[in-house]
């Protein structure tokens, strides 16, 4: 026995057992995930990073160290609250590994901060963001219509939200309400209250269903955690860019969320968001009736002082008889020396008019006209005069112009000659060409119809009756249907060499006809054989 304990000597090599690598790390992950199923880990998150996929890769750390996360697109989606950089969590999942990187990581099913103060320092960070994005700005906000039409309001059917603010409406003013039900809470509710504020905004001003004119997005009370959906940035957007009036009324009155900011107006509790839609109907019929008492009696005032105005002024003003006194004396005092101006006046005008009668004798008129005639007859000697100058005149020039024409005129008349008998020679061709194009003309049609009539004959009803067709009459009509055929008490059945009458048993037959002619070909006509292919049935 040694008294130092040596060494135990190492294990030969060919004793240990051989892995592959896909071995060991399947081994791993086995102890991992078996050591690890479900954990809890409270943490700073760190990088965050959200691929297309949908996914979400971020890390989990302290002073000390790191843990990798993901979360999977369908785990994404049932999240109430979204980890973001600098948030303190506590994530809820299981340990396992990446092989193809030699690493373990965690697979987060939920995230909640860690505490309300986490919570709310990432409420301000969001809120300082969106913020310095414009979208809380005053000057972007809308005003609220006085007395809208038709209201709309998202919250859920269910509460007793919907309930008081339909019983506040018809309280004060009854209007046209349209609700949009959503999820007021919980992993749907931010997505359900932008699409609801988003769908309104999109429903057309003319459709079948009327656009509201104001928007109200209302829930109850609650703890932060809540009403953590209407802090959602999707919900905060759409707010800010609906184009419709919005009243946001979430929670109590100490309550407040990023909508609020966003929103064109706030109201403590969706009750008082029902007030500040509407006026109260019953103060305004009173105002009205107020308004309408002032108007009548200031009408009556204005009326009342006028009228005085008028007596005090009417007293100022003379008589009226002292006004026309002095109009109707004239006037009487001129009417009475109408009448002998009048007759004076006539007498005048007669006296004249008798005077310048008498010198319009007969013998004036006549003397006259013969002044006048032997003044035409002298122009006119004149004028003859005149017209026979003008006629010499122009005879001579134009025998000076007809002496220098003349040379001209026989170089014309040659030319014309010459010319003359060119087109001679072409109108005997063209008149040789006028005499043949007949004959060939009438050539061309006699062949033309001989091949018609040939065609005529082959597609003849004949022909075809010597085909092995039939043509059956009845009192010389042509029959084409079997119930025409019913009932007659003679028929005709025409053959290619004959017809062959047809009669019930008892009847004596007519005597058989020969066949007709067969049709001589024509060259003028086409006769009339070629529509029997379309009569008489063949059979």
């Amino acid at each position: 026995m040694d008294l130092f304990e040596d060494p135990a000597p190492p294990p030969a090599p060919g004793n240990q057992p051989e892995y592959t690598v896909s071995e060991l790390s399947g081994a791993v992950k086995r102890v991992i995930e078996g050591e690890f199923g479900l954990v809890r880990v409270r943490g700073e998150v760190g990088r965050v990073s959200r691929p297309a996929s949908g996914h979400l890769y971020f890390d989990l750390k302290d002073d000390r160290a790191v843990i990798a996360a993901i979360s999977w697109k369908g785990q994404v989606a049932k999240m109430q609250v979204r980890p973001e950089e600098g948030m303190e969590v506590i994530a809820t999942g299981r340990m396992t590994t990446f092989p193809g990187q030699s690493k373990y990581q965690l697979i987060v099913e939920d995230v909640a901060p860690a505490g309300a103060g986490a919570l709310m320092a990432m409420l301000e960070k969001r809120k300082a963001a969106l913020g310095a994005e414009g979208l809380f700005d005053p000057a972007r906000k809308k005003p609220i219509p006085f007395l809208p039409g038709v209201i709309g309001v998202v919250t859920s059917p269910s509460g007793a939200v919907i309930r008081d603010i339909l019983h506040r409406l018809r309280d004060r003013f009854p209007r046209h309400v349209l609700i949009w039900p959503v999820a007021v809470q919980g992993e749907k509710c931010a997505a359900e209250v932008a699409a609801a504020i988003r769908g309104f905004n999109a429903m057309p001003a003319d459709g079948p269903v009327p656009r509201p004119d104001v928007l109200i997005v209302a829930r109850g009370g609650g703890s932060l955690e809540d009403l953590w959906g209407f802090n959602e940035e999707i919900v905060v957007r759409a707010a800010a860019a609906s184009r419709i009036p919005l009243i946001s009324a979430v929670g109590h009155e100490t309550d407040t969320t990023l909508i609020d900011f966003a929103a064109d107006l706030r109201a403590p509790t969706p009750t008082a968001a029902a007030e500040l839609a509407v006026p109260v109907r019953l103060e305004m019929v009173a105002a009205v009736d107020g308004l309408t008492a002032r108007l009548s009696r200031a009408l009556a005032g204005g009326m009342e002082r006028r009228r005085l105005r008028l007596s005090d002024l009417s007293r100022g003003l003379p008589r009226l008889d002292a006004l026309t006194g002095g109009a109707a004396q004239r006037l009487d005092m001129a009417s009475g020396r109408l009448s002998g101006a009048l007759g004076l006046m006539v007498a005048r005008k007669r006296g004249a008019f008798d005077a310048r009668a008498g010198r319009m004798r007969p013998d004036l008129l006549l003397g006259l006209v013969a002044r006048r005639r032997d003044g035409l007859d002298k122009r006119a000697e004149a004028l003859a005069s005149r017209l026979a100058r003008r006629l010499e005149l122009a005879h001579l020039g134009l025998d000076k112009w007809a002496s220098r024409l003349a040379p001209a005129l026989h170089r014309m008349l040659a030319d014309a000659g010459r010319k003359g008998a060119d087109g001679r020679a072409r109108l005997d061709g063209l008149a040789q060409r006028l005499d043949a194009a007949p004959a060939r003309r009438l050539a061309d049609l006699a062949r033309r119809l001989e091949a018609v009539d040939r065609t005529r004959l082959t597609l003849g009803y004949a022909e075809t009756l010597k085909r092995g067709f039939a043509v059956v009459r009845a009192g010389g009509h042509v029959l084409t249907r079997r119930a025409e055929a019913e009932g007659r008490p003679a028929l005709e059945i025409e053959f290619a060499d004959g017809r062959l009458p047809v009669a019930p048993a008892g009847a004596t037959p007519p005597p058989p006809q020969a066949a007709p002619p067969q049709p001589a070909k024509r060259t003028k006509d086409r006769g009339d054989g070629g529509s029997g292919s379309g009569q008489g049935s063949l059979f």
